[in-house]
This record gives C-alpha cells, sequence and structure tokens, in this order.
C-alpha cells in the first residue's frame, strides 16, 4: 500500500474535517455595539457547524486579547449548502476575508481571490503533506483545518454482549458475519438494526464511502486525482457490497435517514451498533450522553481488500484568505489564523475544544481529547491510513453525479453497472 505522508513522532499529534452539518448562523462579540474606527473587521464564512460555538468562543478569547480586532462568524452547513451560500456572497459582492476551501478543486476555482499564507507562523508548522493540496508554483493558497479520519464507529457494549471481537473484523466476510449475529440478536441486544445508513447525506456515500474503494486507484494521493482524466472503478464491486451491507442491514428507509438522525437519534441512543462516521462526531456524540461517548464508541475499518486494518486519513478542509480584501483585513486575518494554531491559548483550544487531531507541529505535549480521534491518530501514527482523494474529483462530481446515482441505486431505479458508467462519463467530460 502506498499511505499518506506524514512527519512521524511518537509525540506528535496528526491530522482531522468536513462537512457541513446543520443550519445556518452569524454571530459576533461585538454585534450589538458599533466598531471602533480604529478596529479592523474581519469577516469569517465557515462550514463547521459541528464545532461552531466552540469557534465563536474563541473569536471572543481573540478579540478580548486583540480589542483593535473585530470578528464576523457566519457559519452555514447541513440544510443549506455551502458552496452555494459562498458563491452567493461573492456574486452579492460581500465577500468574506476568510472562508474555506475544501481542496484542489475549490482552491482552482476561487484562486484568483486567494492570498499566499506562506509568510504565517502556521505554514512553517503544517505537517508534512498536508499543504500538497494548497500549493501553487512558490505559493501557499490556504491553511490546514485539522487531520480527520473515518470509519464504522461501534457500540462496544452491543458488541461484546453479542459476543463479537471487534479486532476479529479484518475482511469482508468477517463484518459481514458480525452484521448478520447483530441481526440475528436484535431484540436480545435492544437494537432496531445493526446500522444505520445516513444515505439522504450525500457526502456520507457520495464522498467518504466512495473515497475508500477509489483511494487505491489514485495512488491515495488527492493531487493524482485532481490531475486524472477518467475514473475507473477498480474497485468498484467492493464498493457495491459495502454499501448493500448498510442499506440492506440498516435502519430503513436510507434514503431518508439524514445526519442528525444516524448520530443522535439512533446511534447515540444505543438504537444500532454501528455507523459509517468520523471523529467529527464525538462532539454531538458527547452532547447526548457524554459516558456513552467517553467510553462506549469504537472504530472499525471499512475492510479495503490490501488495506486491511487501514482508516482513511486526510486534511478535509483549508482557512483560505481573501487577497481582495484591504491590507489591513489581508494581515489581521493571517495574524488569527496564526494565533489560532500556534499560540498556546490557540492550541489548547484546538484541541480540547475543538477536538481537533491538529495538523501542525508543536502539540507533542498536547493530549488528543476524545478516544475517536485517540484511535484515528493511532493507525496514522502506524501508516495504516486510506487516502482522501475525494477532494481531488470534478467540481461537484462526488454529490451530484456519484451520490446521486448511488441513491438511484438505493431506491433500485438503475443497477451499479449504470452507477459507475453515469459516474466515470461526468468525470471524464468534466476533465474535457
Amino acid at each position: 500500500m502506498k499511505p499518506i505522508t506524514f512527519r512521524s513522532c511518537v509525540g506528535t499529534v496528526l491530522l482531522t474535517s468536513v462537512i457541513a452539518l446543520t443550519g445556518c448562523s452569524f454571530s459576533s462579540s461585538s454585534s450589538e455595539e458599533s466598531s471602533s474606527e480604529d478596529q479592523v473587521t474581519v469577516d469569517v464564512f465557515q462550514q463547521k457547524v459541528e464545532f461552531k460555538d466552540q469557534f465563536e468562543e474563541l473569536v471572543r478569547i481573540y478579540e478580548e486579547e486583540n480589542p483593535d480586532v473585530n470578528i464576523n462568524v457566519q457559519t452555514v452547513g447541513g440544510g443549506n449548502d455551502y458552496e452555494a451560500a459562498l458563491k452567493s456572497t461573492f456574486s452579492a459582492g460581500e465577500e468574506p476575508d476568510i472562508f474555506n476551501a475544501d481542496g484542489p478543486t475549490a482552491i482552482e476555482e476561487y484562486e484568483e481571490y486567494l492570498a499566499d499564507v506562506s509568510d504565517t507562523k502556521a505554514v512553517d508548522a503544517a505537517l508534512e503533506g498536508t499543504l500538497s493540496a494548497v500549493k501553487r508554483d512558490e505559493k501557499v493558497l490556504g491553511l490546514p483545518f485539522n487531520q480527520e479520519g473515518y470509519g464504522l464507529l461501534y457500540n462496544k457494549q452491543v458488541f461484546e454482549e453479542a459476543g463479537i471481537n471487534p479486532n476479529d473484523i479484518q475482511t469482508f466476510e468477517d463484518l459481514e458475519g458480525a452484521v448478520e449475529t447483530l441481526e440475528s440478536q436484535k431484540e436480545e441486544l435492544g437494537i432496531e438494526a445493526p446500522f444505520a445508513l445516513a444515505a439522504k447525506e450525500k457526502w456520507v456515500i457520495g464522498s467518504h464511502l466512495a473515497n475508500t474503494f477509489l483511494a487505491d486507484e489514485f495512488n491515495h494521493d488527492v493531487m493524482e486525482a485532481y490531475e486524472a482524466d477518467s475514473v475507473e472503478f477498480t474497485m468498484g464491486e467492493q464498493m457495491k457490497r459495502f454499501l448493500d451491507l448498510q442499506n440492506e442491514y440498516s435502519i430503513q428507509p436510507t434514503l431518508n435517514l439524514d445526519y442528525s438522525q444516524q448520530v443522535e437519534e439512533h446511534f447515540s441512543l444505543g438504537n444500532v451498533a454501528m455507523i459509517q462516521q468520523g471523529n467529527w462526531v464525538y462532539n454531538t456524540i458527547e452532547q447526548m450522553d457524554p459516558e456513552f461517548a467517553e467510553n462506549n464508541v469504537g472504530l472499525l475499518p471499512i475492510p479495503v481488500e490490501g488495506y486491511e486494518g487501514s482508516v482513511p486519513v486526510g486534511v478535509p478542509n483549508y482557512w483560505v484568505v481573501n487577497k481582495e480584501s484591504e491590507d489591513e483585513v489581508v494581515q489581521a486575518s493571517k495574524d488569527f489564523l496564526d494565533w489560532m494554531y500556534t499560540s498556546e491559548a490557540g492550541k489548547e483550544f484546538v484541541t480540547d475544544e475543538f477536538k481537533f487531531i491538529p495538523a501542525y507541529e508543536g502539540y507533542e505535549d498536547m493530549e488528543i481529547a476524545d478516544p475517536i480521534s485517540q484511535e484515528i491518530y493511532n493507525y496514522a501514527s502506524e501508516g495504516n491510513t486510506i487516502g482522501w482523494i475525494f477532494l481531488g474529483a470534478p467540481t461537484s462530481w462526488t454529490e451530484e453525479v456519484m451520490a446521486s446515482a448511488m441513491q438511484e441505486y438505493i431506491a433500485g431505479d438503475i443497477t451499479w453497472e449504470e452507477v459507475e458508467e453515469q459516474a466515470s462519463s461526468a468525470w471524464e467530460k468534466a476533465r474535457q
């Protein structure tokens, strides 16, 4: 296998990100008072709803330390389309000073607006391999949000009561056997189904599920995917089997099941044994049941032939700075991002409150805040990783093409062969 390249060090904290999860909000710690004339105002437009409250608290701390800076935060996600909302801000002439770009395709789309951030402390501290998607010539056009990983989160107590040893699940056949065991004991275990597949969420199936079986095709390199003229689905049959397994043994109907239902209503309340998700869900689970989140959630790798015991790990998102803003605003934006990732106060917040697996050096003496992230860190530090190549796919391909076709397949409207045909054709057309 060819894992993502990381700088390895026993104490070094590695990767975590993306994905919009709920609604839209706007906040500023100075919202009820007019800004002083000598203040610099920085508008932030971001999509990571699951850390919205914590991020706004971090902004308040920064403003207290830097009274000459006023930071407004607008968060868009979940039922609202972040990409569409971002485009609307640009169309309306209300471009933010800091916003999110989730990979090389987004970097290309907004490149004319992006400031070079290579002069920041954060760039110097970024872990090896985390900047490859945002480098253009000698410039660095974004700063990693964090690093994330995902797989199958499972209920440890349910597995134990069912007599299933998670360490014995390596292959698809192993997983299939465990699922059948869970299905046969549903009533005794007090679960409604082995899985809750959130097939309504296009990013769950079209980005994350598909990525797991496409990464090998592009040597786990997001830039190789970004430059590829076609996609062949060399592991397409494996992808189909894994989707079928989740769908067959899930709470129904899966096409109506969203993220909130999957994580909050079903997994956090013990109604299912497994969900396909990543470490970003920890805060949500903790809010539902702190004890369950801390002690009862484990991580299983999605079984992929040749990559047994590996989990997808990567940078899901980047902070970018709008170079069209006033010079003092550009500098204030860089200073804030630097402070967030390199100051002691910022680093503590990143690990303890955001519960990120940082994408930067300087966190060697800090503890990873939650057990899911700790497990992902262990996989990454041992090199047992699968690449995040879906961010290198053509614009909108993962959700509007791949996921839409997968949803049609789940509904029984098209065959799997047609899923692959539609997805391959759209990829090739986009790259012509």
